[in-house]
């Protein structure tokens, strides 16, 4: 396929736009995709993409003035360009401005980890494991409070015979 607009190269550059739901599709090739300033697409990499995201609300700072991360030494700038979070403290300190993105991009900012397919629908967490049933048992004989050990007790060989 030949370049649209010199018509002499290849295409290696195919951009389709949508605008008010009209298509619009064209191929050029590397040089005339530069002349019409389409090299800097960043969008190879998730990072390309997010650093796109965040880049349109960076707005010029005087360096002294730009907020660093105190652990990385990043900046919310540095971020809109690359598109990646220094450190864990960045989401603390670029809460504020990093917020209104991550629920653009994921659709919350809570989260939410997966749920394999296997899984019951809804989980019951036992608070009471063997292991903490072991404790207060060992805290109730070395209080000399055998009754409620007796129960305990009980209760333990209830949960290993339920997990064998």
């Amino acid at each position: 396929m030949l370049c649209e607009k010199c018509g002499k190269n290849n295409a290696t550059t195919h951009i389709r736009t949508i605008v008010n739901g009209v298509v619009r599709e064209i191929n050029l090739c590397g040089y005339c995709a530069a002349e019409e300033g389409y090299t800097s697409i960043g969008h190879n990499s998730l990072a390309g993409m997010l650093a796109s995201m965040l880049g349109d609300v960076v707005t010029p700072q005087i360096a002294s003035e730009e907020v660093r991360c105190p652990v990385c030494g990043a900046t919310f700038s540095d971020i809109a360009e690359t598109g990646k979070v220094g450190c864990a403290e960045c989401y603390k300190t670029f809460n504020r401005e990093l917020l209104p993105y991550l629920k653009r991009v994921h659709g919350s900012t809570k989260h939410s980890g997966k749920i394999p397919n296997r899984a019951p629908l809804t989980v019951k967490e036992d608070s009471e494991t063997v292991d903490s049933l072991k404790l207060e048992l060992n805290r109730l004989v070395s209080e000399e409070r055998y009754e409620e050990a007796a129960i305990i007790r009980d209760k333990i060989r209830k949960k290993e015979a339920e997990n064998e």
